[in-house]
């Protein structure tokens, strides 16, 4: 993209109970393999950094990762390194559907480029289906082919079928099962939000972490519907942890496919929130993505993808956690998707940094409310730490949680966001 040199990284978690040993494919786009695969062992409920990754300068493609034990991983992306970063998450399967709630191309300055990888065990023939929201012209791509673990990039910036201006979302199919991720690129504001597409939706969706006036930060959300038929979709805002401002229902009526944004910034968002939000529909299922931007001083962006209740559970995971480390910290938010109270207990893993051992943490939620942590005050300060975290919730309770990485002191935009894995 233009000038700007891209570097990635990978965090891998066992989540199992024993020792779990993996072997690492990379993929050319042309579905080549550049060197031999690696193999590695990741101990129990700890976790392993690639970075630099294993392949020489100038690869340009994809990763499998096979186990013998369960695991999840992280991917960063950079750019211009420390310009731009984000952060995504690894995928167990792929679909032959996947949405993706926001493409844009010169919408005030920010554009986006994405990477289909096919997850099935033949070739994939893969097209692509841009739909307007508010700017631009529906288009669809011509079909290309991608080999078994290999990824294409298609990028929407010199794309001129979408007309000089491009706000609205996509639809991905294939033959064989896919998995896609978003990179959203700022121009002028120099920052980089980064986001997995859907390969299903849900009635209700849950954003653990919501903002606006949050010292210079605030969100915006980006809702897409995967159905068939038009939906009415409901916002019903959290508990503010940060004040007394309630935010007042919003809705909005979507066609099937298209996608619309909720900003959290301007009118009726100049007071101070920190807090969650649920997305409910009329009975069509839809999808939802979370920017959070800070474009004052230095730019700063991320992403996270927004949650399905159906798939929440008692317990999630996080690959990497940090305090002190080089600048970097974490913070974690924690939501309750279910129907009643719970009690959260946060656990960290293994400091593989040093010695200092966090504290665990305990709270009560409840229902849609949200928990916060951050890694860089109180026990954290002055003691690094690298490592991971478990959080469970009593009583079969269900959460979902997402975990924002920050070197505040760089001079780019380093914030990137993952969801935690629910297991």
């Amino acid at each position: 993209a233009q000038s700007i040199t891209w570097t990635s990284g990978f965090q891998v978690q066992n989540l199992g109970s024993s020792s779990a040993n993996i072997v690492i494919k990379y993929y050319n786009q042309d579905g080549t393999q550049p060197i031999a695969d690696v193999s590695d062992t990741v101990p129990a409920m700890g976790s392993k950094t690639y970075y630099p990754i294993h392949t020489a300068d100038g690869f340009n493609g994809s990763v499998v990762v096979e186990r013998d034990q369960p695991i999840v991983a992280i991917a960063n992306t950079l750019g211009n390194n420390p310009q731009y970063a984000a952060s995504t998450e690894s995928f167990s399967a792929g679909a032959t559907t996947v949405g993706l709630p926001l493409i844009m191309r010169a919408n005030g300055g920010y554009y986006t480029w994405f990477n289909v990888q096919n997850a099935g065990s033949s070739a994939a023939n893969v097209t692509v289906n841009y739909i307007k929201g508010s700017a631009g012209n529906d288009y669809t791509e011509p079909a290309v082919t991608i080999s078994p673990g290999a990824a294409h990039t298609f990028s929407q910036r010199d794309l001129s079928q979408l007309d000089a201006k491009f706000v609205g979302s996509a639809v991905v199919t294939s033959n064989q099962p896919i998995v896609a991720t978003v990179m959203q690129v700022g121009e002028p504001f120099k920052n980089l939000m980064g986001y997995n597409g859907f390969t299903g939706g849900s009635t209700t969706v849950n954003m653990p972490l919501i903002m606006s006036a949050n010292s210079g930060y605030y969100t915006g959300f980006q809702v897409q519907n995967v159905g068939t038929a038009a939906t009415t979709v409901t916002i019903k805002y959290g508990t503010n942890l940060a004040g007394s401002f309630a935010p007042v229902d919003q809705t909005a009526t979507l066609q099937p496919q298209q996608s619309t944004t909720f900003l959290q910034a301007g009118a009726g968002w100049t007071q101070k929130y920190v807090g969650s939000a649920t997305i409910t529909t009329t009975g069509q299922p839809v999808v939802a993505i979370v920017n959070q931007v800070k474009q004052t001083g230095v730019a700063l962006g991320t992403a996270y993808n927004g949650f399905d209740p159906g798939k929440a559970t008692s317990k999630v995971s996080a690959p990497l956690i940090m305090a002190n480390n080089s600048g970097y910290y974490t913070g974690i938010q924690i939501m309750n998707v279910g129907s009643s109270a719970t009690t959260i207990t946060v656990d960290y893993g293994t400091n593989t940094a040093g010695s200092f051992a966090p504290p665990n943490e305990t709270a009560t939620l409840q229902p849609g409310d949200s928990y916060n942590s951050i890694q860089n005050s109180g026990a954290w300060t002055g003691n690094k730490y690298v490592g991971s975290l478990s959080v469970s919730a009593s009583g079969g309770g269900e959460v979902v949680m997402i975990v924002n990485q920050i070197w505040p002191g760089a001079s780019g935009d380093q914030f990137m966001t993952y969801d935690g894995f629910n297991y």
